[in-house]
């Protein structure tokens, strides 16, 4: 997703698959399709140096892993990660969406779509 927390694509997978793998596949569907996209920010799961150097390899991108505040005692809203909460809790307001009803992977993406392009089209007419 993009800063604003609009998705850019989205790729779900079985649960089997792990973190960095299935950035690489997002990886594969952005590639080619948003020229001005330089750096991707991204959780601890995603972190290592392999997947970091693949990015940058693959993409020319930058990884940057967001990770919590050392110390930090209790809830922090953390820098970039807040979007991808807002971001889901807008996709939870779907009744399809909140919770695990669909069997394939890829009918869950084609729900989240369909959620998504009606909350930009509601943001347009505003």
């Amino acid at each position: 997703m993009d800063t604003l927390g609009l998705l850019l694509v989205v790729v779900v997978t079985a649960a089997d698959l792990s973190d960095r793998a299935g950035a690489r596949l997002v990886a594969g569907y952005l590639r080619g399709r948003f020229s001005r996209l330089r750096t991707l920010f991204a959780d601890a799961g995603y972190g290592g140096a392999p997947l970091t150097e693949w990015m940058r390899n693959f993409g020319g991108w930058v990884l940057e892993i967001v990770r919590g505040i050392k110390g930090q005692d209790g809830f922090v809203v953390q820098p970039k990660r807040w979007i991808v909460e807002r971001t889901f809790g807008w996709l939870n307001w779907y009744r399809r969406l909140s919770k695990d009803y669909e069997e394939l992977p890829e009918t869950s993406e084609v729900i989240i779509l369909i959620a998504m392009t009606h909350l930009m089209l509601q943001r347009v007419r505003k």
